[in-house]
């Protein structure tokens, strides 16, 4: 290992309350912003060119990330309030979990920098062997069932079953696996 990248394993190491075991940081070590509790599990790889970031007015958000998981390049994950990512989930370049907004819907109190209210944010969780393909967009409230593929360019604004291929904005079944 050379030393730029055990300094960035080191560092982000830090940042995790759990230690995992054969964790790969490729391309240096993801931006993390804001409160935000951190565990990942073994054997997971994840693109230094993502950004994981923490609701500043939501207590302790947390971020939990299974085992044998791979989290691609500038890939944004916004916790709310918790995203959980299970076991053999598959995230492909550009996705974003948006937990929250960062910006309230009130135009008056957008334009005078007010936060995003609490009805705002909310969970997301994916289930273990979701596989998001390039692009996808998961909004607040959200779980995506076991073994779920959504489609290159989706969004997500309801919950999906297990076992579906889902596709379009917003993202709908478009066929069961």
């Amino acid at each position: 290992m050379n030393i730029g990248k055990l300094i960035s394993y080191i560092i982000f190491s830090s940042k995790c309350i759990t230690k995992p075991k054969r964790l790969y940081l490729y391309s240096g070590m993801p931006q993390i912003l804001g409160n935000l509790e951190i565990s990942v599990g073994d054997n997971t790889r994840i693109s230094g060119l993502s950004t994981f970031t923490g609701r500043t007015s939501t207590a302790s958000p947390s971020l939990t990330i299974g085992a044998n998981v791979d989290i691609g390049w500038q890939t944004t994950i916004a916790v709310g309030t918790q995203v959980i990512i299970s076991d053999n989930v598959r995230m492909a370049g550009r996705c974003f979990l948006a937990g929250y907004p960062g910006h309230p819907i009130d135009p008056i109190d957008r334009a005078n920098g007010k936060a995003d209210t609490d009805d705002q944010i909310g969970a997301i969780v994916l289930q273990k062997n979701v596989w998001l393909a390039s692009g996808v967009s998961v909004m607040p409230n959200v779980v995506i069932g076991e073994n779920t593929i959504v489609a290159a360019g989706s969004v997500v604004t309801k919950s999906l079953p297990a076992n579906v291929l889902a596709a379009g904005i917003p993202a709908k079944v478009i066929r069961t696996l």
